[in-house]
């Protein structure tokens, strides 16, 4: 059974509380959660036009908050990816954040891997 680092990188942060609950009713044990900011509202810090435009052109909201959990059971990935879907909607939606996968290799300090049932 491999595992995977599932990353939820959320600009919409009013949805956070609901993804934290989904994450312990399906079985998730654990995540990381970090304040994080996009590149454009780094440059735009910078330089101020280049911040005004970006904010018109895309709407982006200035701050998001980065998810991460380790999670061994390939069934459970794919539930709870299904799951993040369902309450965020278009994820490929402007301004909604992105989602992904990583497949994990050694893991170091954790006493147990997130695995449904376990």
């Amino acid at each position: 059974m491999s595992s995977n680092v599932l990353f939820l990188v959320l600009n919409k942060e009013e949805y956070l509380e609901e993804i934290l609950d989904m994450f312990l009713e399906t079985g998730v044990k654990g995540a990381t959660i970090l304040d994080s900011q996009g590149m454009g509202r780094a440059i735009g810090e910078s330089d101020y036009l280049f911040g005004a435009i970006r904010k018109i052109i895309d709407g982006s909201r200035p701050y998001n908050k980065t998810i991460f959990t380790v999670i061994e059971d390939e069934n459970l990935l794919e539930e709870v990816i299904d799951r993040v879907q369902s309450i965020l909607g278009d994820i490929s939606e402007p301004g909604i954040g992105m989602m992904f996968t990583i497949p994990l290799g050694k893991v170091y300090g954790m006493a147990k891997i997130n695995s449904k049932g376990k």
